[in-house]
Formats: structure tokens, sequence, C-alpha cells
């Protein structure tokens, strides 16, 4: 009984509170626009190439360990507050305990074991997704500035005479990445403005073409300054830097048009910076690469701010 007469617990209020706290809780997990199946994905759109499973997979690993330390870490505060609190009828000091040495090797280990497993895991998805060993089907500059994208096909296109080896525009680019090019790839390319939208989807940005269940290579160069090319469903992304070409492949395996967007911050209209990506079928891709030719768009545009000596030699030191 408390001091005033009454049956009440002083525990049912904090009860209460904790209640309507997991209720509130319940309500914001279910009330997003979320189905069931969209929550093993944790977010992330659903994956459409086949190197994407695997930045989904590691997403999900980080997920998971990091629940697993918030539980042991939440599970030890709760119990610490629950079992361990001031008795009302005790007024002591409880014992005080320093310098417990297991206990500090044990919080010092345990983080570097697991820093150490995350670091492993990304380091072996990171050199798989980078690698360049396998020879592309499709070579795509993608060209950046400010405030749209350019991109260059790196292809022999009928009614496109030329070479992209040697073609000035794309000097920019290294010649570890010229070295593949296709011979007598004359090429057509296709630019945008921030106005620029797609006429299917009147989605803003230009569109890129890319054909299904090919692998596609995208060179990255800018013309200014850094911006950040992002697919959304692939789940992938890579800086743009003027003065360094940057690389990675992909195989698109899902047909439709995706949403693409500059994930770096790069001046007053980033926001602007959007496109559009097209994966069709190989026989369509073909057909919009000659629609662009019989339009003039053949050759290329220029790819961006050349190499500085020091990346240069750094490059040719790789090779």
């Amino acid at each position: 009984m408390s001091p005033n007469g009454s049956d009440r617990s002083p525990r049912r209020p904090m009860r209460r509170k904790l209640l309507q706290a997991m209720t509130a809780g319940l309500v914001l997990a279910t009330a997003t626009g979320c189905t069931y199946k969209d929550f093993p994905r944790l977010g992330m759109p659903t994956p459409t190439t086949e190197e994407a499973p695997r930045i989904l997979s590691l997403w999900q690993g980080s997920w998971a360990a990091a629940l697993a330390v918030g539980v042991l870490v939440w599970g030890l505060i709760l119990w610490s507050a629950m079992f361990h609190r001031r008795s009302r009828s005790k007024v002591e000091v409880p014992p005080q305990t320093r310098y417990n040495m297991p206990i500090e090797a044990l919080y010092t280990v345990v983080p570097l074991i697991i820093v150490s497993v995350l670091f492993y895991f990304t380091a072996r998805d990171e050199t798989k997704l980078l690698s360049l060993d396998k020879k592309p089907d499709v070579t795509v500059n993608v060209v950046g500035y400010q405030w749209s994208w350019g991109f260059n096909y790196i292809e022999p296109v009928a009614g496109s005479t030329g070479d992209a080896k040697t073609d000035a525009n794309l000097d920019a680019i290294p010649d570890r990445f010229k070295k593949e090019f296709p011979a007598g790839a004359g090429g057509v390319y296709d630019v945008g403005t921030p106005g620029t939208r797609n006429p299917q989807t009147n989605n803003p940005g230009p569109t890129l073409w890319l054909p299904k269940g090919k692998t596609v290579r995208f060179v990255l160069t800018s013309r200014d300054v850094i911006h950040s090319f992002w697919v959304v469903p692939f789940l992938m992304k890579m800086d743009v830097i003027p003065g360094h070409t940057n690389s990675f492949q992909v195989t698109p395996n899902r047909e439709g048009t995706f949403l693409g967007k500059c994930a770096e911050l790069c001046g007053v209209d980033h926001s602007r910076m959007l496109f559009n990506v097209k994966v069709v079928s190989p026989e369509r891709y073909e057909q919009h690469l000659k629609d662009l030719a019989k339009k003039g768009q053949t050759g290329y545009v220029p790819a961006g701010i050349a190499q500085t000596s020091h990346e240069k030699n750094r490059e040719t030191n790789n090779l």
C-alpha cells in the first residue's frame, strides 16, 4: 500500500508507458508502404542485375550484425536497470567494482572481432564487384557535367565512322580502357539537360539504354566537378571524378525503366542531375543505336577533363 493509502502500485505508470511505446513502435513498423516481401531487403529496391544480390546480401548481413549487437547491449542495459536498481529500503552504496580485467578484455576483443568480420566480407565483395577481368559486351562512357549526363555508346554503328581508340573527344579516357574498345567503333551519343524527359514515363533526365543479359562496362568521366553515377536498383554507385577515370561493370537481368541520379553534392542544381536507365532486349538496343545514328548523333561528345600526369603515372605503374 502506498503512503497515501492507495493500493495503486508506483510501477503501473512505467508499465503503461512501456506498453504505449511498444504499441507506437508496432504501428510505425506496420504503417509503412512496405509489404512483407519488402522487409527482407531492409529498404533496398528489388535488384535488377546479376551483381546486385551480392550487395544486398552484404547489406542484410551488416544489419543482422548490428541487430545482434544492439539486442545484446539493450538486454544488458535493461537487465542492469531492472535487477540492479537501488532498493527503496536500503540507502547504502553498493559494492564498487574496478579494474575487472576479464570484462575489459571482453569489450576490447569483441568489437575488434566484429569489425574484422565486417571488413573481410566488405573487402571480399568489393573486390568481386570492381573486377574488370570479364570482357564486356557493351561499353558506355558516362559523362557527368553540371547539370546533367551524356552517354557515349562505344560501338560500331552503321552510319557512324571513326575509331574510339583515336577519337580526340575521348582523350580523357586512359589507354588501359581504350585497348578493349571495339575496333572501328564510330559510336553514337545521347546528352541531356535538367529539362529532358523520358517519353514513356515522363521522368526527368536523359535515358541510358542497356541490353538485357549483356555485360555492360561503364567508363566514368567528368567535365567539371565530382559527381556520382547511381542507378538505384543496380544497388551500385561510383564517383565520377575530373582527372581520374573510374569504371565498373554489371549485367542487367530485368527489363524496364529505372531511375538514376547523382549521389554526390555537386553544386546548386545537384538535385536536378537525374537520368533514366531503360533495359531492353539486345535487338531493341541495337535498333536504338541505329535510331541515334539516323538522328545525326554520331561520334562522341567530349568525355571530360584529361587525366593528370600524376594519375597517368600511377596507372602506368599498376599495369
